[in-house]
């Protein structure tokens, strides 16, 4: 598989970035914009990249570690993007508010949100079942994940509340959720890919997907992201970083595998190693990339100081 863009990356050294999220404008398809961390210990923070990889904003605000984001949250009587990640320079979940015209980013947390500690990934849930919006904390070590809702506290600001823990064996950074089927996915990095009812009151019964050495995944498991199709059709893509590639399952019943692929390179840009995160969608995000788009990390990127995102055409993953 051949990316066509790669973004132009942090400032700094070393492996810095690997952790996005798409934001697909509806309006403007060209508009959309890739959300990306940035988790130097010093001057880390979150940026947001256009399709042609440009920057286009960074805020300094700390060791950001994962990234995710929803339309559709109801905000002070209006529907905004929210976005949000966990920080593990104070370890905390911090929430913004994207401007769908500068794709810029505003804080909107109503206080300092703590998490678990030491926090390690994040992802983000809207129900089907409730039209509530959740968030998913995942820790360092063997320890607690969260689920907080987030809710507008009535003074234009959002607001987190702790309504489930889950127990972790160990390490585990990604998780996704599915908000169409209620599942919500976690990466216990050396182990396997776990699947959870992702509703608050889904209790602690847990199914193995994937394992990592004995099935298609080289730990660490790594990026995990949700590419929906029509009537529960489509894919759940999972990076596979002790082998620099992905792994792409069925994203409805016992997530079947499907194909494991590697992303090489293309001209200027280099070839994809020690995958890290990843984040997919199937909708047009652009002249570039009319039938969807995937995003991924690449640990090197040669002729750069900072690990860096490439950006794959989705017909080039399914043709």
């Amino acid at each position: 598989m051949l990316p066509t863009v790669e973004n132009v990356g942090f400032s700094g050294s070393g492996d810095v970035s690997d952790d996005a999220a798409i934001w697909v404008n509806p309006q403007d398809p060209n508009s959309s914009a890739v959300i990306a961390d940035d988790k130097a210990s010093t001057g880390g923070g979150i940026g947001v990249f256009g399709m042609d990889g440009r920057l286009i904003q960074f805020r300094a605000d700390g060791m950001i570690g994962n990234v995710d984001l929803r339309s559709g949250f109801p905000l002070a009587g209006k529907s905004v993007v929210l976005v949000g990640a966990n920080n593990r320079t104070n370890n905390t979940l911090v929430l913004y508010i994207l401007d769908t015209t500068t794709r810029t980013l505003s804080p909107v947390a109503a206080r300092s949100i703590a998490t678990t500690s030491p926090n390690y990934g994040f992802c983000m849930y809207h129900s089907s079942v409730s039209g509530k919006f959740y968030g998913f904390v995942t820790p360092y070590s063997a320890g607690t994940a969260q689920e907080f809702e987030l809710k507008d506290n009535g003074a234009g600001m959002v607001d987190a509340v702790l309504v489930r823990t889950l127990s972790v064996a160990s390490t585990t950074e990604s998780c996704v959720a599915d908000d169409e089927l209620a599942n919500v996915y976690f990466g216990e990095e050396d182990v396997a890919i776990w699947k959870y009812g992702a509703e608050p009151g889904a209790g602690t019964t847990r199914t193995s997907v994937d394992t990592a050495g004995g099935g298609h995944l080289v730990a660490d498991i790594e990026g995990m992201s949700i590419e929906y199709g029509a009537s529960g059709s489509g894919h759940l893509f999972v990076s596979s970083q002790g082998d620099s590639t992905i792994c792409a399952y069925d994203r409805s019943g016992s997530n079947a595998f499907v194909k494991k692929f590697s992303v090489g390179a293309n001209g200027t840009i280099d070839a994809v190693t020690s995958t890290d995160g990843v984040d997919v969608t199937s909708k047009n995000v652009g002249t570039q990339f009319p039938n969807g788009l995937l995003v991924v990390h690449d640990d090197v990127n040669t002729g750069g100081t900072t690990s860096n995102l490439k950006y794959v055409p989705l017909e080039n993953v399914f043709p």
